[in-house]
């Protein structure tokens, strides 16, 4: 995944690397279970939030919650937090402080962040402006959503002829 690539050699390139993928279309084409499969290929062990963990009634979880799990690996006002996190990291990804005040150590290594979603269009333009987030249109091809069906459930014994009649049969499921 060139993202990833691209913010391991940050430090050696002569340009601004986003920190932020974002893989964004229609709902249920596969975007995280792809890019899961691309994790477990090239062996990396991504840490995986979801969107239900950001919810938080106390102000400020969210954005402390990403902080934690940033610097671990080494339009509400919870919104506002989450955004103004992801968009701090994006401007200093190597300086992640987790309580009030800045420390020696709360300098890591840039951790590249990719988000999937549906519409990348809803979320605060500050953050997804180029610089910050690179962003990537998920657009799977018939082939590609026969494959990424077959792959879902080839544990489960079904075969490519049966995901084929399956996706033939419920067209346009976005």
């Amino acid at each position: 995944m060139c993202h990833i690539v691209k913010n391991y050699i940050a430090h050696l390139l002569n340009t601004k690397v986003p920190l932020i993928l974002g893989i964004w279309g229609g709902k249920g084409q596969g975007k995280s279970f792809q890019t899961e499969l691309v994790f477990q290929a090239m062996g990396i062990e991504p840490v995986i939030m979801s969107a239900g963990e950001l919810e938080s009634e106390r102000a400020g979880e969210p954005g402390k919650l990403i902080r934690e799990r940033f610097g671990n690996t080494q339009v509400t006002v919870n919104n506002q937090i989450v955004v103004g996190t992801l968009m701090n990291l994006s401007d200093n990804p190597t300086r992640v402080s987790i309580g009030q005040d800045w420390r020696e150590k709360d300098i890591t290594h840039r951790i590249p962040i990719i988000v999937t979603g549906n519409d990348l269009s809803r979320i605060y333009a500050p953050l997804i402006r180029d610089g910050r987030m690179d962003k990537f249109y998920w657009q799977p091809t018939h082939e590609d959503i026969i494959n990424v069906v077959h792959r879902m459930y080839e544990k489960d014994g079904i075969s490519r002829d049966a995901v084929v009649r399956i996706v033939d049969t419920f067209p346009n499921q976005d």
